[in-house]
């Protein structure tokens, strides 16, 4: 690998090899060519396996991949290997010769089943970064008695605690919609290697950076660990509210939903006057935070009176930029809202089989002087 790549961008020169296949490790390494990285995804002979999946466009002619391959894999560039085979290995060695950082979201010991393990490549590369996603972690981090378990994002959010928390509060448990068993553990594995690249850079010797999904859902809603060990209270599905701060959460309108968010006093005090009911301000029983939670069905009550007698763009008209709000999108709102366009957040790119070009997500880590961006498919 030269370290030509891509001239721009934060990471312009770091050169990454990608092993990673699905979402977990793609979206981790996608930010990383997003910001200059030179990253070479190495897949297997018959290709990472969601180059399949689709959604496929009508006028895709070709079927080289669907959208969700297209979603995680800009800014790329890729080779196929056999790791199985000797020449395969070789060409993956001489490729880590000269990397900065490599990645994988193989189950643990298949690496050190194919002779390319982390300590392996560690003698032929001292100043290496080594980073894993793995389920339930690497057993070089600490022993999980499930580390040999294979994992998907659901598995990350059964048990990692987000699904415990969410849905209706008088019902059970609910999948997030995206996957953010997988996202999330993507997103924090970056920091990890930039952390370790930035050390490598400064004393010459690279490390071993290990991810669980588990463990990063677990972190992202940490709030479940501070209510169990504070209160020994176990928080179970809190639909659309807050436990701990109130009004916070999701209100009906006559034609959708909207989000309202005013927990401090001078919020709520503002908020009491739009609705029509400013003497709520006043009244000891709501003019607090912490006594609006113990007050929560009154609260929400009064402003879901409020809302639901008006329309989506009513209460946009009314309280839109006046009080923490915001109306509930479908992906056509935000395909419609002029926000994303400027913000440069629906990007085109060229597709392969496509006599059109088509839209992705765009970058939403904006640098002033050495701008991410999607430079290609």
């Amino acid at each position: 690998m030269d370290r030509l790549g891509d001239a721009h961008g934060a990471l312009a020169g770091l050169r990454v090899v990608d092993l990673t296949q699905m979402l977990a490790g793609p979206i981790c390494t996608q930010v990383l060519a997003d910001h200059g990285a030179q990253v070479l995804k190495v897949e297997s002979l018959g290709g990472d396996g969601i180059r399949s999946s689709g959604p496929f466009r009508p006028d895709d002619e070709l079927r080289a991949f669907g959208g969700y391959f297209q979603s995680v894999n800009r800014n790329k560039s890729s080779i196929a290997l056999d790791l199985k085979q000797a020449q395969g290995r070789d060409v993956l060695l001489r490729l880590v010769q000269d990397a900065d950082v490599l990645v994988e979201n193989f189950r643990a010991g298949v690496m050190e089943r194919l002779g390319l393990g982390y300590e392996e490549l560690r003698e032929r590369n001292p100043r290496l970064v080594y980073a894993t996603i793995r389920g339930f972690g690497d057993p070089r981090s600490g022993q999980s008695p499930y580390a040999h378990w294979p994992a998907y994002d659901v598995v990350a959010q059964a048990m990692g605690g987000i699904m415990s928390i969410t849905g209706a509060a008088d019902g059970g448990p609910t999948k997030i919609g995206p996957g953010v068993g997988d996202i999330v553990p993507g997103l924090m594995l970056v920091i990890g290697i930039l952390s370790a690249v930035h050390h490598a850079q400064r004393t010459g010797r690279g490390q071993f950076v290990d991810v669980a999904m588990t463990d990063s859902v677990l972190a992202l809603c940490e709030r479940i660990v501070y209510q169990q060990s504070y209160e020994d209270r176990t928080p179970g599905p809190e639909g659309n509210r807050h436990p701990l701060l109130c009004p916070f959460g999701l209100f009906p309108a006559s034609d959708g939903w909207v989000s309202i968010a005013c927990p401090d006093e001078k919020l709520w005090a503002q908020l009491a006057r739009l609705i029509g009911r400013p003497e709520m301000a006043e009244d000891a029983r709501y003019a607090t935070n912490p006594a609006r939670v113990q007050h929560s069905g009154e609260v929400i009550a009064a402003v879901g009176a409020f809302t639901q007698r008006h329309t989506k763009a009513e209460l946009t008209a009314r309280l839109g930029g006046v009080t923490p709000f915001g109306p509930v999108y479908t992906a056509k709102d935000i395909f419609e809202d002029p926000h994303f366009a400027r913000r440069e957040m629906l990007v085109e790119v060229e597709h392969p089989g496509c006599s059109e070009p088509v839209r992705i997500a765009g970058v939403p880590i904006k640098l002033s002087e050495t701008p991410g961006g999607v430079r290609r498919r």
